[in-house]
């Protein structure tokens, strides 16, 4: 029996039909050796060429078409089936191995969209539930055609590598196999740009599934009536996995990682008040993540009471408890006047939200990343051993900090590169900063004796030379994870069920592998994860659990008896993502910035405070993060180098270029100008003369003591000898180590109304020294007569 509905607003069709039986009627092998043979698209040779039957699986209703219908070709559809590729990203997602779809070589005149399909895993008997909507793109109006469903004709398909194939394939070919008999859809004419909703119910035993397994989805849109009948309007793809009850297959150990991670917000630049030092913000955009709907609420929410792993940046934490307490938001990013910072809002959100992950991780794992997720691959390949004793000791107080705050024992010694690539040089920077466990692709990282070929499923722990454990998680999920960035609400229905069908085959297909062997599998999604992503994930762990053949799994379970392994050989990682590095001059840059905060720290009153402030800010500036956001990560640096740059400019001597000295003896008064916030307490004043016979400084070096944003004096005592003028040097120097602060300074001291026994002091005193200069010479040449 069949329902049907047509209206203007759209179509829809409901399919009930009665029984049919599981497995072929044919011979498999000979359909799959003609399909292997035919899977090319059939090339029109006339007005209409119809593609042959298959055996045993009715009859193709597929033609193409010339002549006046040539417009419409046969070839991938826009939208789902574009996206589906799930691989035109760069970055992350290429290393992977995701797939690119290939250029269609005709366009499809309609777009199909798929906006849900139930249920997501096909068990035993029932119905498969479809609806989506389609859409005229062409300049023309589209006669009546139907909507039907395909099964491959090549059954369950074996591989992951197969998985791909079938999101690349584009044109409909006979290995789509042929519509699912008697079970299409109606479809009025569809004016030009118009979109139609539609629902299609299918008896599961009429799609003739063998086994358990991923099989090749196609939902297709035919033309019906008039010569062109036949032709394909359009189509799109998608995975269907039935597991059958009985199924039996070992399940795969799974681990997930949770990440809840977000670029760097916090300055340097502080503003010091009487009763507090406020920290100051670039933005004010962690605000409404930490709120209610906020990426980073919602993933916290999300991840309450799921068998996750979180990983944690401890700088987040810091930051959120910044705002708690109370913070002010610069001007501009990178400002470095803290005066012109307004208040943050942020302050109630923020603490409800380390609230609500206090409340999320309690009991479960919780890896703490090194501070502000550093880029090990940058640093490694740019010269970042001068920043290894920072990192570790910022590593080191992040910890404490996640600990303290979250009230758990987090896991360190955890580094994730950029990527999860991993080569010798990013093996060895990782052990530098006391890192002995690496995440990394398993594109990269090969065991020694791995149960299957190169590019399946083979995840799990792996000891590499140099004592590093890498834990290899599976690249062809994070492809698809990191690939795909779906819209919220009706908008990313249809990539959201891509993603969703995608991932579900591609574990399912992971466990029919070695369907008897004891394996791991580790999923890890982007480092800053979609909402989309996370639900969907989430979605395919509860339905690879439910199902069978997915055994959630901690993180600690994974790093269980690691097998000896290696690193694949590559050299380094994909040039695409050696784009995204950060630039070896702007590590150099923060390395000069590390030792400009180091001097700066020695004349302070409170050099704690500001030391710590710096030396987080320094961490952040090699974030992995700012891979993402390369204006940021040169304004974030250049927003550190300028607040060093004006606090060390803010101690200076006041100009000045002339003093009368009066009589033998007097004092000079040099001003020093104190700008910080805070008090002066590390420096001292030395003022030297041009001429010493003439005028001397008695006070060698003066300390110099200034209150927080104000002037001192400093008055130098010195000793005349003749009148006239005499240049002289001041210079601050600091007293930890004696180098020298600033620019120095230069004037003239204009002596006036010494004693004459001064004068004849000083005239004796030259009078010797032109005395013993000629007195020299005359002695040796009295020494070369002898």
């Amino acid at each position: 029996m069949r329902r049907g509905r047509t209206a203007d607003a759209g179509v829809e069709v409901v399919v009930v039909g009665s029984g049919g039986t599981y497995g072929r009627a044919v011979v498999a092998t000979v359909t799959t050796i003609l399909v292997a043979i035919t899977s090319v698209p059939a090339t029109p040779t006339g007005p209409a060429e119809a593609v042959g039957p298959a055996p045993g699986r009715g009859t193709y209703d597929v033609t193409t078409a010339q002549g006046p219908s040539r417009a419409y070709g046969i070839t991938t559809a826009q939208g789902p089936s574009r996206a589906y590729g799930a691989s035109t990203a760069q970055g992350p997602s290429r290393a992977y191995g995701a797939t690119t779809p290939q250029s269609p070589s005709r366009t499809y005149p309609v777009s199909v969209e798929l906006a849900s399909l139930t249920p997501a895993v096909i068990r035993q008997g029932g119905e498969l539930r479809i609806s989506g909507r389609v859409t005229n793109t062409s300049g023309r109006r589209l006669g009546p055609a139907h909507i039907g469903v395909r099964i491959g004709a090549s059954g369950a398909i074996d591989t992951r590598g197969g998985l791909s194939t079938v999101a690349r394939r584009t044109p409909l070919t006979r290995a789509d196999g042929p519509e699912v008999a008697g079970r299409t859809a109606r479809l009025a004419a569809l004016p030009t740009g118009a979109e139609r909703g539609f629902r299609l119910t299918v008896p599961v035993p009429d799609l003739e599934l063998d086994d358990a397994g991923a099989y090749a989805l196609t939902v297709n849109v035919v033309r019906e009536g008039g010569v062109d009948a036949g032709t394909v309007l359009g189509l799109t793809r998608t995975h269907l996995s039935a597991y059958p009850d009985a199924t039996r297959l070992e399940p795969l150990r799974t681990t997930v990682l949770w990440p809840v991670l977000d670029a760097p917000r916090m300055e340097a630049l502080t503003l010091r008040t009487q009763d507090s030092v406020l920290p100051v913000f670039r933005d004010d955009e962690l605000t409404a993540a930490f709120g209610p709907g906020g990426r980073l609420r919602r993933l916290v929410e999300m991840g309450k009471g799921q068998p996750v792993t979180w990983v944690l940046d401890p700088d987040l934490i810091v930051q959120a408890r910044a705002m708690a307490a109370g913070y002010r938001v610069a001007r501009t990013p990178g400002d470095s006047d803290p005066q012109e910072a307004t208040e943050g809002e942020g302050g109630e959100a923020a603490a409800d939200w380390l609230a609500a992950l206090r409340a999320a991780v309690r009991g479960r794992e919780v890896i703490a990343l090194p501070y502000a997720d550093p880029d090990l691959a940058s640093l490694a390949r740019g010269g970042g051993a001068p920043l290894a004793g920072l990192l570790r000791r910022a590593s080191r107080t992040g910890r404490s900090v996640v600990d303290r705050a979250l009230g758990v024992h987090a896991r360190t010694g955890v580094g994730w590169p950029a990527g999860g690539e991993l080569d010798d040089g990013i093996a060895r920077y990782a052990k530098e900063l006391g890192l002995d466990m690496v995440l990394a692709s398993g594109a990269g990282v090969a065991s020694e004796g791995e149960l299957v070929s190169e590019g399946a499923t083979d995840d799990g722990a792996v000891s590499l030379e140099g004592g590093t454990t890498a834990l290899r998680y599976d690249a062809a999920i994070a492809a698809q994870l990191f690939a795909s960035h779906p819209a919220a609400g009706a908008a990313g229905e249809p990539a959201r069920l891509v993603l969703r069908q995608r991932l579900l085959a591609e574990t399912l297909t992971a466990a029919r592998e070695l369907p008897y062997a004891r394996r791991e599998l580790v999923m890890v999604p982007p480092r800053r994860m979609p909402l989309a992503v996370a639900r969907v994930l989430l979605t395919v762990v509860a339905e690879g659990r439910k199902a069978g053949w997915l055994e959630p799994a901690g993180f600690a379970a994974a790093l269980r008896k690691p097998t000896a392994g290696r690193l694949r050989g590559f050299d380094g990682y994909p040039l695409a993502r050696h784009a995204s590095e950060l630039p070896p001059a702007r590590l150099a840059a923060v390395v000069r910035d590390r030792r400009r905060m180091r001097a700066l720290a020695k004349v302070l009153s409170d050099a704690r405070a500001t030391a710590a402030s710096v030396r987080a800010a320094l961490a952040r500036s090699v974030a992995t993060a700012w891979r993402a956001d390369p204006s940021g990560a040169a304004s974030y640096q250049q927003g550190v180098s300028r607040y060093l740059t004006a606090s060390i400019a803010s101690v200076r001597l006041v100009p000045k270029s002339m003093v009368v000295v009066a009589g033998g003896s007097a004092t000079i008064p040099v001003t020093v100008d104190n700008g910080l916030q805070q008090d002066l307490t590390g420096v001292e004043l030395r003022v030297l003369s041009s001429r010493p016979e003439r005028l001397n400084a008695r006070d060698r070096a003066m300390p110099v003591r200034a209150s927080r944003a104000v002037s001192r004096t400093v008055r130098i005592r010195v000793k005349a000898y003749a009148n006239g003028p005499v240049r002289l040097t001041a210079q601050l120097y600091t007293t930890a180590d004696g180098l020298p602060w600033g620019a120095p300074m230069t004037f003239t001291a204009d002596v006036r109304s010494v004693p004459s026994g001064a004068v004849i002091f000083v005239l004796g005193g030259t009078a010797l020294i032109v005395l013993a200069a000629a007195v020299r010479p005359r002695r040796a040449r009295h020494a070369r007569r002898r």
